[in-house]
């Protein structure tokens, strides 16, 4: 099950009317206003400033000056004669224009007019008119304290603006609102387009989704016998499994409003918003009761308080948390809502969150099966044009252990493959090759090798082959490629069978077939290359799996080390001592030893096969099943695809 929401384009919102002035425009445009205006008023006009010299020696000296104005003690305006305007070192200032022409920025008054005084008294001359006078700028004195506290609301605004697109409440966040939830509300007016039928495969988790539709829907059927109302879904299971489909779907059956959230959008910088919103959101629940409240990714907020990896206490996450818990069974009534959540890490929920009460019913969403995968694939092909030759058994089996976005992506990966072949339809070889692109990667034919190189490949690959193929628990060899997909250079691409338990025997053939490339380089080329670094890696976890968590190891005995609670996951302390930690190494060392050896006996058994398959895939750089039973002979085929680099 999967992302199998049909391609549906979202409604666009209707754009509110409103010219420039909307929104806050109208603060930008009065700060502009203020500060022209006050330009204006604090702009000295078409006075021109002078220094004292030049107002002595040629102003004074020439008895120029009409009058003087000091201005609040610190300036003087200087008033010249009309008939010396327009002529002489005046003629820049029109005949007949009124004063003041000129001005000087002066310390005090009294000391301006004493030198005016021993200036006049200097040069002989008439005495010169002082006045007096004191001014109010009141536009200045407004924007002296209206301008920073325009600038604090306008940052302010701009924060607030920015964290609510951020929680998801649009470009009309109203600062008020800060507390408030964000959630996104289903109702008769804004319907979910998905339902049951566009939900794929887990038949079982369906079925008890759909019952808690049904308790909305016939309450007093369950009622009526003294039943209570589960107050609380959790859906957990794997990315990709269909947990927000599911509650998608149960937003377009359960006609009844339905409030979508993430957990992520509780968390806030600023202490309490957490618990505020969460306060709101139930508050809007219960309002519409009965109603629906989903939490994707709850694990946000609902980290464990007490786990080693939650050291760093958060305050924050801590509150809300502690207000959801409170909301979903405290002394408060919660009638009529029921909490659906989402996570794919159950683990780290704290146990206060798990408990009945509050999430009473757990539904565990897997991985799909081979059935469910073919259902998966219906759902999205119902919009592709298809080719009669699509065997959706094949793609089932093709496909084991994938999600469904991950055979969402695989059939639109198809269409684009088709597409830009130029195809009227989407054939059964573009999905192939959209798995093969998908598992392994992008095929790199322009990526240079040396034939050296090539060689290595060849023989590497070929040892996997030809390990595989005569070993009884090992998957069925479809095709061998060397050429390079993603980061490997070649890959042995298998049908492996879906087991829910595996045996020592299966182990032991996997862990030979893994190695089957390593020792084809050293019995050929007499020393091994960097190319095996992915099959050790998974040889090495898959034998530490078989000694230390599986109890597969006859001298570690019956013992797992297997920590389902994720309680060691960050500690320092092991749960075993040092010698039982020596044991562990030693005994996974000889496990691979051995299954090394018996790789190269049978490898050096079948040479001649191994040789000549090396010598078929240097020639054809990819070697089908078909081509494959002609060297080895006949096997037989199982079900599934995966490749093995």
């Amino acid at each position: 099950m999967g992302n199998n929401d049909p391609q549906t384009p979202p409604p666009q919102k209707p754009k509110p009317p409103g010219g420039p002035l909307q929104g806050w425009w109208w603060v930008y445009i009065l700060v502009a206003v203020l500060l022209i205006s006050q330009w204006l008023m604090w702009g000295s006009g078409s006075m021109k400033e002078t220094t004292w010299l030049d107002f002595e020696n040629n102003m004074l000296a020439n008895q120029d000056v009409e009058s003087i104005v000091i201005v609040n003690q610190d300036k003087a305006e200087i008033f010249i004669k009309p008939e010396r305007l327009g002529q002489g070192a005046y003629k820049d200032i029109s005949k007949g224009k009124e004063g003041p022409h000129y001005f000087i920025n002066i310390g005090s008054g009294e000391h301006f007019e004493d030198k005016v005084d021993e200036a006049i008294a200097k040069y002989n001359l008439d005495p010169i008119p002082i006045k007096y006078q004191k001014r109010s700028n009141w536009w200045g004195e407004i924007l002296s304290w209206t301008i920073p506290l325009l600038i604090i609301a306008a940052v302010w605004i701009f924060i607030l603006r920015r964290v609510g697109r951020g929680s998801g409440s649009g470009s009309g966040f109203n600062p008020f609102d800060f507390g408030k939830s964000g959630a996104q509300v289903f109702d008769d007016t804004n319907t979910s387009k998905v339902t049951f039928q566009d939900v794929a495969g887990l038949e079982e988790a369906k079925v008890e989704v759909m019952e808690i539709v049904d308790f909305l829907k016939n309450p007093e059927t369950y009622t009526r016998l003294g039943a209570k109302i589960p107050k609380g879904v959790i859906l957990v299971g794997p990315p990709g499994a269909g947990k927000t489909l599911m509650a998608r779907a149960v937003a377009g059956e359960a006609k009844v409003p339905f409030f979508s959230i993430s957990g992520s959008e509780f968390v806030e910088m600023f202490v309490g918003v957490g618990a505020s919103r969460v306060r709101d959101l139930f508050r809007k629940a219960k309002e519409k009761a009965p109603s629906i409240i989903f939490i994707d990714e709850i694990d946000a907020i609902g980290r464990s308080r007490s786990k080693a990896f939650s050291l760093q206490a958060n305050d924050e996450r801590e509150s809300t948390l502690n207000q959801l818990l409170t909301e979903m069974d405290g002394f408060g009534t919660n009638t009529g809502v029921i909490v659906m959540a989402a996570t794919n890490r159950a683990d780290m929920l704290d146990r206060a969150l798990l408990r009945p009460g509050r999430f009473d019913r757990h539904i565990y969403l897997e991985l799909p099966n081979l059935e469910e995968r073919k259902a998966i694939f219906k759902v999205h092909i119902r919009p592709l044009k298809l080719a009669d030759s699509i065997d959706l058994h094949t793609l089932g089996g093709q496909t084991p252990g994938f999600s469904g976005a991950d055979i969402a992506n695989i059939c639109n990966e198809a269409a684009l493959i088709a597409a830009r072949r130029k195809k009227t339809a989407i054939e059964m070889e573009d999905f192939t090759e959209a798995i093969d692109r998908i598992i392994a990667g992008l095929e790199k034919k322009t990526k240079i090798i040396s034939e050296k190189e090539k060689k290595i490949v060849a023989y590497h690959e070929s040892g996997h082959a030809t390990v595989s193929w005569h070993l009884e628990h090992t998957d069925t060899l479809m095709k061998v490629s060397i050429v390079p997909r993603g980061k490997s250079l070649g890959a042995a691409w298998y049908l492996p069978e879906e087991h829910q338990i595996y045996t020592r025997s299966q182990f032991l053939d996997r862990l030979c077939a893994a190695l089957g490339g390593r020792a084809a380089e050293d019995i050929i080329f007499d020393e091994v290359s960097s190319g095996a670094l992915d099959d050790l890696e998974k040889v090495t976890k898959q034998a530490y799996t078989m000694v230390a968590f599986y109890g597969l190891d006859p001298e570690m005995g019956n013992i797992s080390y297997y920590d389902s609670t994720g309680e060691y996951e960050q500690s320092l302390q092991k749960p075993y001592s040092e010698a039982t930690a020596q044991l562990i190494d030693r005994e996974v060392r000889e496990l691979i030893e051995s299954s090394y050896t018996r790789t190269k006996q049978l490898l050096i058994e079948h040479r001649t096969e191994l040789e000549e398959l090396a010598q078929l895939l240097l020639n054809k750089e990819v070697v089908l099943q078909d081509e494959l039973e002609k060297i080895f002979g006949p096997r037989p085929g199982k079900n599934g695809t995966e490749p093995h680099p």
